[in-house]
């Protein structure tokens, strides 16, 4: 048995679960989200709780079984709670705000970037350097936060660029310090 998956989920009170033609709908106080369950995964949904349980125990059944159970779990938070990833912008004169349903960026290129929000996702900017990404949908959050951070990722001798709030970078010493020993 798979550790993760065979946790009983605890469905919280203002959540409401369905489960129609394999497809699982979690709706609450944030909004709704659904998500295909493999064939191999049964769903007991009875007295305010889902167990997860596997067909066969094959190893891809075996790998399924966490799998749904861990994505179950993250859409119940989502709808509850949400999820928030905080990016930080690091370099004179680099800045965001948000304009409309764009992020407008200004980050050192010859011309501004402007990044198109995503449907489901908010994205707020408390201050030029901060960006805060919040959304219902857990792997959505992830994904436009790495995206936002590729368009200028942290350069290894001053650390500029965009990085997740609390990321350390690296610095390397650069070209004047690595060769100072002199005749």
């Amino acid at each position: 048995m798979s550790r993760i998956g065979k946790k009983i989920i605890i469905i919280p009170k203002d959540v409401k679960v369905e489960v129609k033609d394999r497809l699982l709908s979690v709706e609450g106080a944030k909004g709704k989200l659904n998500m295909p369950i493999s064939p191999r995964i049964n769903l007991e949904i009875k007295d305010g709780q889902i167990a997860v349980k596997r067909v066969a125990d094959t190893k891809m059944d075996r790998s399924l079984h966490g799998l749904h159970r861990a994505l179950i779990v993250n859409m119940i938070k989502g709808v509850t709670e949400g999820y928030v990833k905080e990016l930080e912008i690091i370099g004179v004169g680099f800045k965001a705000a948000v304009q409309g349903s764009n992020l407008n960026m200004s980050l050192g290129f010859s011309h501004p970037v402007d990044f198109p929000i995503p449907p489901g996702i908010k994205i707020e900017t408390p201050k030029p350097t901060q960006i805060v990404v919040r959304g219902i949908d857990k792997q959505l959050v992830g994904e436009v936060s790495t995206e936002i951070r590729l368009i200028c990722p942290p350069e290894p001798y001053k650390g500029k660029g965009i990085r997740f709030a609390g990321e350390y970078v690296k610095k390397k010493v650069g070209k004047a310090q690595a060769t100072s020993g002199g005749k």
